[in-house]
């Protein structure tokens, strides 16, 4: 059996759409529709005509998929696929987080569950971070917000605004956390010609050394087009094997050196093409989600998607 084959199969007999995340295992992409970061594929959820969504990536993508898409089927190939940052928080930690600031807007990043999301008055990406706290500075008049679960995507939002007071809660993702300012500085002696791209989930005096910082798309489409030759990716694995796959395939000329070996977020590696193959053929591990926390979650997600189709920027 040519898996690949039978799963665009399947996709074309059930109406599917499969939605891979960057950090996926490479070989995925043979057969996904769209490939990009969190912001990406949400809106790529939001506007799909297909009866079936297969999202290779973690449970919070697929769940955001689903509120985005209620009468839809969201189905998540393997259910081991979680997110250490979205399990950092739950319900009652983010109630006693909002009752320490009273009347404080409450950012929430998209690395989070259902139930949080409907306790939040908006969510972010790692792309839209920046605008999405401006916007919500703007709105409401206010020139404090609360952010969770990740206090380092949160503080770089803090330093790239003025005045704002950005109040994080303590969640981080451990993968990005492994990467060390003195990894950085090595890089930078090992590698002095090279541009070092950098994610906003890393610690600031790790950000604040890097040539770019950027979601896992953004650091891809600086990469391209950029004129420079050789590149640091200092973030999940799949980013560099994906840039290196397609050096070679459009014949770049570029080099992609991942920064560290330990860069894999075990969790979006769970998936693979048999999951997804099995998962739409019998349409199993479909994920839902309690109608009335949908209700105030999709509200959360919504209204991030409002803001960008505003063109509300910094």
């Amino acid at each position: 059996m040519n898996i690949i084959e039978e799963i665009k199969k399947l996709k074309q007999e059930k109406n599917a759409v499969i939605l891979a995340h960057c950090y996926q295992p490479v070989e995925i992409d043979e057969v996904a529709d769209f490939v990009g970061d969190s912001f990406y594929l949400s809106r790529k959820a939001a506007e799909t005509s297909a009866d079936i969504i297969v999202f290779a990536g973690v449970h919070f993508m697929a769940q955001s998929a689903k509120l985005l898409n209620p009468d839809k089927k969201v189905l998540l190939p393997n259910l081991n696929s979680g997110c250490f940052m979205a399990d950092m928080i739950n319900v009652d930690q983010v109630r006693e987080f909002k009752n320490q600031y009273p009347n404080t807007p409450v950012v929430c990043y998209i690395n989070s569950s259902a139930e949080v999301k409907a306790e939040c008055d908006i969510c972010c990406t790692s792309s839209n971070a920046l605008s999405v706290v401006k916007s919500i500075i703007v709105s409401e008049g206010v020139n404090q917000v609360l952010f969770l679960p990740d206090t380092y995507l949160g503080k770089w939002v803090e330093h790239k605004l003025d005045n704002v007071k950005v109040v994080t809660y303590n969640g981080f993702c451990p993968t990005h956390l492994r990467i060390r300012p003195e990894d950085i500085e090595e890089a930078r002696k090992k590698y002095p010609d090279a541009k070092i791209l950098t994610h906003p989930e890393c610690h600031w005096e790790v950000c604040k050394i890097s040539d770019f910082v950027g979601s896992t798309k953004e650091i891809m489409e600086y990469a391209v087009n950029s004129k420079n030759k050789q590149f640091v990716i200092a973030t999940e694995k799949g980013v560099a094997d994906r840039l290196s796959r397609d050096n070679i395939i459009y014949g770049w000329g570029k080099e992609f050196i991942l920064l560290n070996d330990n860069l894999v977020c075990q969790n979006m590696k769970w998936n693979s093409l048999e999951d997804i193959y099995n998962s739409l053929k019998n349409e199993e591990h479909e994920i839902t989600v309690e109608p009335e926390i949908a209700r105030k979650a999709c509200v959360c997600v919504q209204r991030m998607l409002d803001v960008m189709k505003s063109g509300v920027n910094v």
